[in-house]
């Protein structure tokens, strides 16, 4: 497959993207909480690994 070829193909395919494949996108809060809540734990569990005293 010539570069010609790879790169009409990946043209067709971001012509048409957008058509196929509907899904309900996420709400940016929800992930964003739950990675904040995920690095919260982690560093708490650091905290807790490293007391010197």
């Amino acid at each position: 497959m010539s570069f010609e070829q790879s790169a009409a193909q990946l043209v067709t395919l971001a012509a048409e993207g957008g058509e196929q494949g509907h899904h309900m996108n996420l709400n940016p809060l929800l992930p964003g909480i739950g990675a904040f809540v995920i690095l919260m734990l982690l560093l708490f569990i650091t905290v807790g690994f490293n007391r010197d005293r």
